[in-house]
């Protein structure tokens, strides 16, 4: 079965997320547990823990269908040490929330080499980041976007995210997040039956469909192998709806949540049951 829902806002207090997901039909949703743009955030109350754990239990959404995002400022790679463990200060801070919420996992961006270091050596400070936050906290597991490769961005090409599944010290604690948007523009196309079948079939070869965690469902304004990261209405921009189509009757994508960023937050409860009447009875 397909879980869809859209990252919402969480405005106000996190315990308003579960109900902007109820107002728009969403089986599942995302949320920023703090403000993305800041790196320290106050930390979670009794009083808010338990109302966002009230309201979940109220939009009727199971947590594992609650895909959280961490903030936009931490990179796991940074090239100096200082930075990238600062980085990881507040990516375990995250993690931490996440916990106190009762939600298992945590969606973030692998990390950026900045044109300082090779793809190389960031990689590999992110897996040892990644692996110094899994032993420090407990239960939510690691979800890595895969990203259009904009700028100095890794985790464009499978490779990269296999390496950094390959390298995770608890392999119960890891899983992966395609973006679809950003999936087409990194070069893997989905448009049509041949290609999707081509392209998740390198996935599961190099990443495994075991690992997949979430999905973000989003349709792109540039071109296929552009590496730029501009999301799209569903069936709006160049990937088109026969891609969406694909996925929805993709068995190997059930369970997870999948979750809308795309540009018009007007439209979502619409664009949910566009992607749900996609959907072939057998």
């Amino acid at each position: 079965m397909k879980y869809i829902g859209a990252h919402v806002s969480a405005s106000g207090g996190v315990f308003n997320a579960p109900l902007n997901a109820m107002k728009i039909g969403a089986k599942a949703f995302a949320l920023f547990t703090k403000n993305q743009r800041q790196w320290v955030a106050k930390p979670l109350d009794e009083e808010t823990i338990s109302k966002f754990k009230t309201n979940l239990e109220l939009s009727g959404i199971l947590p594992k269908y609650v895909l959280p995002h961490d903030s936009y400022l931490i990179n796991l790679g940074h090239p100096e040490l200082e930075k990238r463990e600062k980085s990881l200060g507040a990516f375990i801070d995250e993690l931490n929330r996440c916990e106190e919420l009762g939600l298992d996992k945590l969606n973030f961006h692998p990390g950026s080499h900045l044109k300082q270091i090779s793809e190389e050596e960031c990689l590999d400070f992110i897996s040892k980041s990644m692996n110094e936050a899994i032993r420090k906290t407990k239960n939510v597991k690691l979800v890595i976007e895969n990203t259009a490769g904009q700028g100095s961005n890794l985790g464009y090409k499978l490779e990269h995210l296999g390496f950094l599944v390959k390298n995770c010290i608890d392999k119960q604690r890891v899983g992966v997040c395609i973006d679809t948007c950003h999936f087409f523009t990194s070069g893997y196309d989905i448009r049509t039956k041949e290609t999707y079948d081509e392209s998740m079939k390198k996935f599961d070869t190099i990443v495994g469909f075991e690992y997949l965690a979430g999905m973000h469902l989003n349709d792109s304004k540039p071109d296929l192998g552009s590496r730029v990261d501009r999301h799209e209405s569903i069936g709006e921009g160049k990937i088109g709806l026969e891609a969406f189509r694909l996925i929805m009757n993709d068995e190997r994508i059930d369970e997870i949540p999948m979750i809308l960023e795309t540009t018009n937050s007007d439209i979502w409860e619409q664009e949910i049951k566009l992607l749900y009447s996609l959907i072939e009875k057998n």
